[in-house]
């Protein structure tokens, strides 16, 4: 297996480092540049007509490099499946944003449609063909509840949940990909221990095409990954989540994820109901900018909580 995880990694970060340097000008000549949002950090309106859509360099390093080394088995599609659904909803966010000038993007529901058909597909797959049962697994408690039906809901909570907490953390240069790889490689050791080998060659995938990608994407960044690389990555996280049956232990591994998707719940809740914000902006990474912290400071440290979480949850097993 080791020999699989290594030709994954380096396929994965070998097409993304390759094709950077040509992708990134053509982004430049169709002019698929990032509008900034005008009450966003003032420090960021210098990034505006930075290319984006950056993403589909690392989700086509990702699958060439699973396909590369991974047999084609029925979680590895279905992981892909996700990943790439993802993948697609992102990419017409996008498109729509940048190409059709439509700030706002996919409207919510359209999104929100997309995603509840990747998973009663991966409901489907994943009970009939992966034997998927409808218990989640306790961390530390070592046992299963089963839930029955709630655990569709949870399945579909997971995925919308931890799709869009990504994409909410892809605000600042190099943070959403440098978390993900964090993320990413401590599930590469759950699927490791948990058995699931074919899935540890999915992960390392991921870290390297991630690391790959801040090549070009620390700060400052030459491209973003937009909605393109953001919902993916976090399609592909949900998904190495729920075919391990550790939903519970993703929310540590994401622990960032977490935080900046409860930021925004919280500040939004708030203001409606009190007309008071909790945070100077969300989501949380702004938070701290306007405190004074400089852009990349609030990256590192928030890899590092990212890193700390992840070690707590690989105790936990």
């Amino acid at each position: 297996m080791e020999i699989n995880v290594l030709i994954a990694a380096v396929v994965a970060a070998g097409f993304v480092l390759v094709t950077g340097p040509f992708f990134i000008p053509v982004l430049h000549r169709l002019k698929f540049g990032q509008s900034i949002r005008e009450e966003g950090p003032k420090s960021h309106q210098a990034k505006s007509g930075t290319p984006t859509m950056g993403g589909i360099m690392i989700i086509l390093g990702i699958t060439l490099g699973t396909a590369a080394a991974a047999p084609l088995s029925t979680e590895i599609l279905l992981a892909l499946f996700i990943m790439l659904g993802h993948f697609v909803l992102g990419f017409l966010d996008d498109y729509i944003k940048v190409v059709k000038k439509r700030n706002l993007g996919l409207k919510a529901r359209q999104k929100l449609l997309g995603q509840i058909f990747i998973a009663v597909v991966t409901m489907v797959i994943g009970t009939r063909m992966l034997g998927i049962d409808t218990s989640i697994w306790i961390p530390v408690a070592d046992t299963s509840i089963d839930i029955g039906a709630g655990y569709y809901l949870l399945l579909l909570f997971v995925m919308v949940g931890t799709s869009n907490a990504v994409n909410l953390t892809d605000g600042l240069d190099g943070l959403a990909s440098g978390a993900v790889a964090i993320a990413a490689s401590s599930y590469a050791v759950v699927c490791i221990l948990m058995g699931h080998s074919d899935l540890a060659i999915f992960c390392a995938a991921i870290v390297a095409a991630c690391v790959a990608f801040l090549r070009f994407n620390a700060h400052p960044a030459k491209v973003f990954m937009g909605d393109t690389g953001s919902l993916a990555l976090g399609g592909a996280l949900a998904a190495v989540g729920i075919l391990t049956h550790t939903e519970i232990l993703l929310a540590i591994i994401g622990f960032v994820f977490v935080c900046e998707a409860l930021s925004v719940i919280i500040q939004v809740i708030s203001f409606q109901t009190t007309g008071k914000r909790v945070f100077r902006m969300s989501p949380i990474h702004h938070h701290f900018e306007l405190g004074g912290w400089s852009e990349w400071k609030v990256v590192v440290v928030f890899w590092f909580i990212g890193l700390l979480a992840s070690v707590a949850a690989l105790s936990m097993i």
